[in-house]
């Protein structure tokens, strides 16, 4: 039986969806920047994003959403000011709407974010990165 593929067009996103499986490794393979998320897909008004972490973010929160991670590869910690949260591979996290968090990652970490579309990875629009859809 042949594979169902229908690709559809999603406006203003640059890319195109499909009915096939999305691989997250594949997309991760074709950059190399760091803390800068890219939009591999959408569903109901939420980007997904994967991003290379390495380092220590800014402290930041977002005040009218909550903040998913999930590490595909590497470790990544989630500093709060409460304590701190460490993610392994298939491991998630979300920090609640409000909450000030700082990611950090010793080593070169990758991740899957899902946010409502256009919230500024920084908390703050002027110094947010661009996200670019892949």
């Amino acid at each position: 039986m042949p594979l169902l593929r229908r690709t559809v067009k999603r406006r203003g996103l640059g890319f195109e969806m499909s009915q096939t499986s999305l691989n997250l490794t594949e997309k991760l393979a074709l950059f190399s920047e760091l803390w800068s998320p890219k939009i591999v897909g959408d569903y109901n008004g939420n980007d997904l994003l994967v991003v290379k972490l390495k380092g220590e973010f800014v402290w930041h929160s977002h005040a009218d959403t909550d903040d998913f991670f999930m590490v595909l590869k590497g470790r990544l910690t989630i500093q709060m000011r409460d304590g701190d949260v460490v993610l392994n591979p298939g491991e998630v996290f979300v920090v609640p709407k409000g909450i000030e968090h700082c990611p950090k990652a010793d080593e070169e970490c990758h991740v899957l974010l899902i946010e409502p579309r256009g919230t500024p990875n920084t908390g703050n629009a002027e110094t947010a990165a661009k996200k670019l859809a892949i």
